[in-house]
């Protein structure tokens, strides 16, 4: 009722000059109890919202690395149907020689399906030397004698270390001995760059169905649609040291196991996956991809 009272006196006031007045020290002393309530409430809802938690930043911790990022390779792979050592050391980008000797397969490189095949390096333990205890000599025992080490036996454990040296620090190129040929006629529309996990090598644009040539002379190790990214592949191997491999075909005319001569059709051109008719090329050496422009012939 007071606050209906003091709202006709505030319109009388407000509207109506001629009206009968009002004692001004009673409304005053009103006005000024409710200035004095707001005020306090104003106060305690910044109290309020100053003790509110704050949620501090987000920052993420993980820096841009200018390194580029390696392609995730399992440590075990498990042999599926259709896949040869080749194939899985091509797919990963490892020499097939190091896959064989992690797991102990020898020549001609034949797996099973469900096989597991370690893809690193297996970790060496290492032998803790016993300590040898030293006795003591007493007078009158015979010396322990040297044993005798031949000449020859020195100068073939000589050439062993030396062989040994040479052959780590040497990287073994077989290049001179290959004469590349181009795979097909076409225009080169990508070319290779190192380190670029889509440009391992060149893509050469072509005309559906026209023929695909061995680069060189070898054996056909994978024929197949296996591995992803490069539709109907064959691989050969050229020799211990090369490998080169032929993508994206609509039909493969050799079988695994072939070999081939430099020049001979080995499959018909097919679509990528932008169905533009092309040809995937890629040369590698020792498990890595090469440039392959820098080894086949200039075109005249």
């Amino acid at each position: 009722m007071a606050g209906k009272a003091r709202g006709k006196m505030i319109a009388v006031r407000a509207n109506d000059s001629g009206a009968r007045r009002f004692p001004l020290w009673l409304i005053s002393r009103k006005e000024r109890l409710l200035t004095t309530g707001l005020v306090v409430l104003l106060l305690i809802g910044d109290l309020a919202g100053c003790s509110a938690p704050v949620r501090a930043p987000v920052v993420s911790r993980e820096q841009p690395s200018s390194q580029p990022q390696r392609s995730s390779r399992p440590t075990v792979y498990r042999v599926q149907k259709g896949d040869t050592l080749y194939s899985i050391a091509w797919r990963f980008g490892i020499d097939y020689r190091s896959v064989a000797s992690w797991n102990g397969i020898r020549s001609p490189y034949i797996i099973y399906p469900g096989q597991r095949l370690r893809l690193t390096r297996p970790v060496q333990k290492r032998v803790a030397k016993s300590a040898t205890v030293k006795t003591p000599q007493t007078k009158g025992a015979a010396t322990k004698k040297k044993p005798v080490v031949s000449v020859k036996q020195v100068s073939q454990s000589a050439k062993k270390k030396v062989s040994s040296s040479q052959s780590k620090g040497k990287i073994v190129n077989n290049s001179s001995e290959l004469r590349w040929l181009w795979p097909t006629d076409g225009t080169v529309v990508q070319r290779f760059v190192k380190g670029d996990p889509v440009k391992k090598g060149v893509k050469i644009k072509g005309r559906y169905g026209a023929s695909v040539k061995a680069a060189e002379t070898g054996k056909v190790v994978y024929a197949g649609s296996g591995l992803i990214g490069y539709g109907r592949l064959v691989i050969i191997k050229h020799n211990k040291n090369y490998l080169s491999a032929y993508g994206h075909n609509k039909k493969i005319h050799v079988k695994e196991g072939d070999t081939v001569k430099k020049g001979r059709r080995i499959a018909e051109m097919g679509n990528d996956g932008n169905g533009k008719p092309m040809l995937h090329f890629e040369i590698r050496r020792n498990g890595a991809p090469v440039d392959p422009l820098k080894l086949l012939p200039r075109r005249p």
